[in-house]
C-alpha cells in the first residue's frame, strides 16, 4: 500500500538530518539550524541556531533527554531536549572536516562521531569532570588554518575576525569537551565515514553494543566497544568481493539484518550472524542517501526524490514521489499504535507519511481523537459546498449528507430540514441527548454553524494546495472551509462525542448547521419557524464563526453589526445612446443621476446623511471603554507599529460600534466602451448597523431619503431602490453564564505559554506570504507621512504565531482534568471584542428561542477565510474542541 501524506513542514533551507523522539521531530538544516516540531500539532516549537556549518547528523540518547548534533563546523554539540540549551560542545584537536554521523551509547555514556578525515572519534561523558580543562589554542575557533591563515603576498597574513562575531546565537553555554588524541581511530575507513549505528545482540552478551560504520571506501566495519572509556576495536569487516570505492552512504538495522545503501540505487542485505551478504536490491531512488526500517518494511530514499518500500520478503510493494528534489534524511516512528515515515529533502520540506499497513501481529491500528478529528475535517472539506453557484448544488447535497452521517455515527438523532426553494441547501438538525437520569432538568444548548463555503476556483493558481483537498503544512490545515466554518463545526461535534463516550454529557446539545450562510442565510428563518417543534426549547445559543484580532490572544465576540444590502437603480425611457450623437444638457442621463443621488448619502468623513440615522445608537460606556484598553494593550504589545493606543482604540470603535455606508460597485447597460450613454445604471450599496438600530426602520428611511432626493433632481428617469438582504445587529451580554463558562474554558486551554511575547529563539523560516505590508503610507500632512488606519489585514500580517521555548508535554490536549504542567502556566483572559461583520442568524435565533447567544471565534486573524489559502491552525482546532467540551459539560451545572 502506498503511504498517504499526513503533513508537510515547510522551511527555507534544505533538511539534511532527522531524528524523532516520542513527542518531537528534530531536523538539521544546511544553515546550521536544528528545527524542533511538535508531533501532535506540527507546530514549530523552536529554531536552534546551533552550528556555523550544515547540520549533517542528529542522534538521541535512549531516554531522549540528550540531543546530539554533528555539523560541517567540526563540532558535536549536545543539547538538553527539555530546555533546548547546549549542555556540551565536543571537538577534536585535529582538523577533522565535516562530521557526517553521530551515535551515542547510553550504556557507556559515550558519543561517537564519524568524520571527513576518515577517523572515528569518541568522548566518554563520564570523564568530562575528570579531564584537564581544554586549552583555548586547540579550540577550532582559535586554531590556525593551514590555508586561510597562511601568509599572503609580501608575507602578510589577513587579519582573522573575532571568533564570536559569526557565532550562532544558541551555540553558547555548556561545557567544552576536547577529544583526547588517544580517543581517535585514524583511518577507520579509507574514505569519508558517512554513516554509523549501534547494534545489540551480535555478541555472546546480548546487551553488549557493537558500532557499525560505513564509508566512502565501500566498506562496512564492525567495532567492539571497551566498557571503560568506550574505545573501539576492529571486530570484522563485511565484504562481498567487490573492489573498494563504491561508497556506503546509509545504514539501517532490523534485528540481525543490516541494510546498506550505496550509489545508483543499490541496497545490500547482510546477515550479521553469519556476516554474509544475502541479497542485493535495486531501486529507482538513485544514490541511496537515507534508509529506514519499521512496521515490517524497509524504506529507501535518495537523489531522485522517490521512496521505494519493501516488505519482509524484499518485494517492492510501493513506490512514491516524496520530494521535488533529493531526499537527504529519513526516520520511522511508532506513536500510539500508528506508524509514520518522515523524510527531509533539499526542497526545504519535511514530509510525514502515514503507513497504514504497518500493523504487526494482532494489534489494531488506533488513531487518537486528534487524528480522527483531522481526518473527519479533511473528508468534510473535500465536498465543494459552494452555495452561491448552482453548479455545486449536488456537491452541497452530498456534503450535507456526509455531515449528517457524521452526526449519526456519533449517536445523534438527525433530520434534514428542507427550505422553501428546493434549489437552496437544507439545514441539518442533529440532537445529542444527555444523561437519561436527568431528563427532567437537563439544560439545552443550541450550536449554530454552516457547512457552505465561498468559491475557490483556483484558476490563477494562487492556492498552494487544492482548496478542496485539505493538506497540513507546518502547523496549519489549508483548504476552503477549514476556518469558516467546517473546522469549528467538527471541533464541536467531537467535543460532544467525547462527552457521550465518557458518559459525561448532562445536557442536550442541538446542532443547527445551515447551507446558505454565505448566500445570506436564504430561507433559514422560515425553515426554523416551520420546524420549531422539532428543535424544541433552548437555554443557550453558541456559535463559532469568526476570528481573533491577531494570531496570539483568544477572543470572545459579544457584538456584531447588522447589515442592509440594497440596489439603487435608475432607468431611462430612452435606449442606450451614443454621446457624440445624442449627448446634451437636455438629456437626463441615468448614470449622472445615480452619481448625484449617491453623493447625497454621505458627507465628509463618511458621515451618513439619512435623517435620524444615528439617533438610536448607544453611547460608549465606561465599562466598555475599559475593554478597548485591554484590547489595544494586547495588540500593541506584539505589534507596536500599529501606532498610538488611543487612535487604535478609536479605529476599532468605528469599525465595530459605528454605523457606516459603503458603495460596492456600479453596473451600466450597453456595450463596454467610453462613448455610451447607458439606459440603465445601478449601484450595489450596504449599510452596516449597530445596536439599537433596526434593519427595517433603516431600510425604510433609506428608501424614503433616496426618493426625496431623487425628486429634487427633477429628472425624467425612474428610480427603484431594492432591499436585497438585511440582518439585525447583535449585542450579547458578556456578563452572563455562557460567557463566563467560555472564558473559563479558554483560560484552561490557552495560557501564557501560548501567548507569551518573549521568546529566546529567532525564527529563520519565512511564513507563507499573503502579499501584505504591516503598514501602508498614504498622503502626507505638513510634510509628514500619514499612516492609513489599521485594518484586519494589517493586524493579521503583523501577527505571526510565536514559537514556544520548550518542547510539548506528551499528553494529548483534553478538556478533562488538566495536567500538572498546565497548572503551572499563568492563564490569560480572552479579549472581549465586537466585530464589524454580520451573521444574519444570531439575532434571529435569540429572539425566536428567547435564549442568550455567545460567540467564540476559533480562527486567527491570518486565517484568510474568504481569501486564497484559507487555513486553520491545528492547535486552535484541538483547543476549540476542548473549550466546547468544557462549555457543554460545565454550563448546565450553573
Amino acid at each position: 500500500m502506498t503511504p498517504s501524506l499526513s503533513h508537510r513542514l515547510k522551511h527555507n533551507r534544505s533538511i539534511l538530518a532527522i531524528v524523532v523522539s516520542k513527542n518531537c521531530i528534530f531536523a538539521g538544516t544546511e544553515d546550521g539550524e536544528i528545527l524542533v516540531y511538535c508531533l501532535d500539532t506540527y507546530k514549530r516549537i523552536d529554531v536552534i541556531e546551533g552550528h556555523r556549518g550544515s547540520v549533517l547528523a542528529l542522534a538521541l540518547s535512549e531516554d531522549e533527554t540528550l540531543l546530539f548534533s554533528g555539523a560541517g563546523d567540526r563540532f558535536v554539540n549536545v543539547w538538553s531536549t527539555k530546555t533546548l540549551r547546549r549542555v556540551y560542545s565536543t571537538y577534536s584537536t585535529y582538523d577533522i572536516g565535516d562530521v557526517f554521523c553521530v551515535s551515542y551509547s547510553s550504556q557507556l555514556e559515550t558519543v561517537y562521531l564519524g568524520a571527513q578525515n576518515t577517523t572515528i572519534q569518541w568522548y566518554d561523558l563520564k570523564e568530562k569532570d575528570l579531564r584537564p580543562l581544554p586549552k583555548s589554542t586547540f579550540h577550532p575557533h582559535f586554531r590556525e588554518d593551514r590555508f586561510f591563515d597562511s601568509l599572503g603576498p609580501g608575507g602578510v597574513r589577513s587579519p582573522r575576525p573575532e571568533a564570536h562575531i559569526n557565532e550562532p546565537s544558541d551555540a553558547k553555554g555548556g561545557q567544552d569537551l576536547e577529544i583526547h588524541k588517544q580517543h581517535i581511530h585514524q583511518f577507520a575507513h579509507f574514505g569519508y565515514v558517512y554513516c554509523m549505528l549501534l547494534a545489540k545482540g551480535l555478541r555472546d552478551d546480548p546487551t553488549e553494543e557493537v558500532l557499525i560504520s560505513g564509508g566512502g571506501d565501500g566498506a562496512i566495519n564492525l567495532w567492539t566497544l571497551n566498557k571503560k572509556g568506550g574505545a573501539i576495536s576492529a571486530l570484522c569487516k563485511l565484504e562481498d568481493g567487490r573492489d573498494e570505492g563504491e561508497s556506503v552512504l546509509s545504514l539501517a538495522l532490523d534485528g540481525s539484518f543490516l541494510y546498506s545503501g550505496r550509489l545508483d540505487g543499490e541496497i545490500n542485505v547482510w546477515d550479521l550472524e553469519t556476516k554474509q551478504l544475502v541479497r542485493s536490491l535495486k531501486t529507482k531512488t538513485g544514490d541511496i542517501l537515507a534508509l529506514s526500517v519499521g512496521g515490517g518494511y524497509l524504506f529507501s530514499a535518495g537523489v531522485t526524490g522517490i521512496v521505494d518500500k519493501f516488505n519482509s520478503q524484499y518485494e517492492r510493494v510501493a513506490r512514491f514521489k516524496a520530494h521535488e528534489g533529493r531526499i537527504l534524511a529519513s526516520a520511522f516512528v511508532k506513536r500510539q499504535q500508528r506508524h509514520f515515515y518522515i523524510t527531509g529533502g533539499n526542497d526545504d520540506t519535511i514530509t510525514i507519511w502515514d503507513i497504514k499497513d504497518c500493523v504487526q501481529g494482532n494489534a489494531p491500528s488506533t488513531r487518537t481523537n486528534n487524528e480522527k478529528l483531522v481526518e473527519c475535517l479533511k473528508q468534510l472539506v473535500s465536498y465543494p459546498t459552494v452555495s452561491s453557484d448552482l453548479k455545486y448544488q449536488a456537491d452541497c447535497r452530498r456534503g450535507a449528507s456526509h455531515l449528517r452521517s457524521v452526526f449519526k455515527n456519533f449517536g445523534a438523532q438527525t433530520t434534514m430540514l428542507g427550505l422553501e426553494n428546493p434549489q437552496w441547501n437544507p439545514i441539518i438538525l442533529a440532537k445529542f441527548k444527555g444523561n437519561p437520569a436527568t431528563s427532567a432538568k437537563r439544560k439545552k444548548i443550541l450550536f449554530y454553524g454552516h457547512y457552505d463555503v465561498i468559491p475557490a476556483e483556483n484558476t490563477q493558481g494562487k492556492w498552494i494546495v487544492d482548496p478542496f483537498n485539505m493538506e497540513g503544512i507546518n502547523d496549519y490545515l489549508y483548504g476552503r472551509g477549514t476556518s469558516d466554518n467546517k473546522g469549528p463545526i467538527m471541533a464541536a461535534i467531537f467535543a460532544v462525542a467525547e462527552l457521550v463516550a465518557a458518559k459525561a454529557l448532562d445536557s442536550d446539545i442541538t446542532f443547527l448547521i445551515e447551507g446558505e450562510e454565505e448566500s445570506g442565510s436564504r430561507g433559514f428563518e422560515q425553515a426554523i419557524k416551520a420546524n420549531k417543534h422539532l428543535i424544541g426549547d433552548v437555554d443557550w445559543i453558541l456559535l463559532a464563526n469568526s476570528y481573533w484580532l491577531d494570531d496570539h490572544v483568544p477572543c470572545l465576540t459579544y457584538g456584531l453589526r447588522g447589515v442592509i444590502h440594497a440596489t439603487v437603480e435608475i432607468r431611462s425611457k430612452h435606449p442606450d445612446l451614443h454621446s457624440g450623437v445624442d449627448g446634451s444638457s437636455l438629456l437626463d442621463e441615468s448614470l449622472k443621476d445615480l452619481v448625484m443621488l449617491l453623493s447625497k448619502l454621505t458627507g465628509k468623513h463618511g458621515h451618513v446623511e439619512i435623517p435620524g440615522f444615528y439617533d438610536p445608537i448607544l453611547e460608549l460606556s465606561q465599562e466598555e471603554e475599559e475593554l478597548y484598553d485591554d484590547i489595544t494593550r494586547a495588540l500593541l504589545e506584539r505589534n507596536p507599529s500599529l501606532g498610538d493606543q488611543k487612535e487604535l482604540a478609536q479605529t476599532l470603535q468605528r469599525r465595530w460600534r459605528e454605523a457606516s455606508l459603503t458603495i460596492h460597485r456600479f453596473y451600466t447597460s450597453g456595450p463596454d466602451n467610453s462613448t455610451i450613454i447607458p439606459r440603465l445604471a445601478k449601484a450595489a450599496i450596504s449599510l452596516r448597523l449597530v445596536p439599537d438600530q433596526t434593519a427595517q426602520q433603516v431600510a425604510e428611511s433609506l428608501q424614503s431619503f433616496l426618493a426625496a432626493e431623487f425628486e429634487d433632481l427633477g429628472s425624467k428617469n425612474e428610480l427603484t431602490v431594492t432591499i436585497d438582504h438585511q440582518a439585525e445587529p447583535w449585542l450579547g451580554d458578556y456578563h452572563n453564564e455562557i460567557y463566563k463558562t467560555l472564558e473559563e474554558g479558554i483560560m484552561k486551554a490557552w495560557s501564557d505559554t501560548d501567548t507569551n511575547t518573549r521568546h529566546r529563539r529567532r525564527s529563520s523560516a519565512k511564513p507563507i506570504s499573503r502579499g501584505l505590508s504591516s503598514l501602508s503610507l498614504t498622503s502626507t500632512t505638513n510634510g509628514k507621512p500619514k499612516l492609513s488606519p489599521p485594518t484586519s489585514s494589517t493586524l493579521a500580517n503583523g501577527s505571526t504565531t510565536p514559537q514556544s521555548s520548550s518542547p510539548p508535554s506528551p499528553t494529548e490536549p483534553s478538556f478533562f482534568p488538566p495536567s500538572k504542567s498546565d497548572a503551572k502556566s499563568k492563564p490569560r483572559k480572552p479579549l472581549y471584542i465586537r466585530e464589524g461583520g454580520s451573521i444574519p442568524a444570531i439575532r434571529f435565533l435569540e429572539k425566536e428561542f428567547d435564549a442568550p447567544a455567545a460567540h467564540f471565534p476559533v480562527g486567527q486573524a491570518s486565517d484568510g477565510a474568504h481569501l486564497d489559502n484559507e487555513r486553520l491552525r491545528l492547535v486552535n482546532l484541538y483547543k476549540a474542541r476542548d473549550v466546547f467540551g468544557w462549555v457543554f459539560r460545565e454550563l448546565p451545572k450553573k
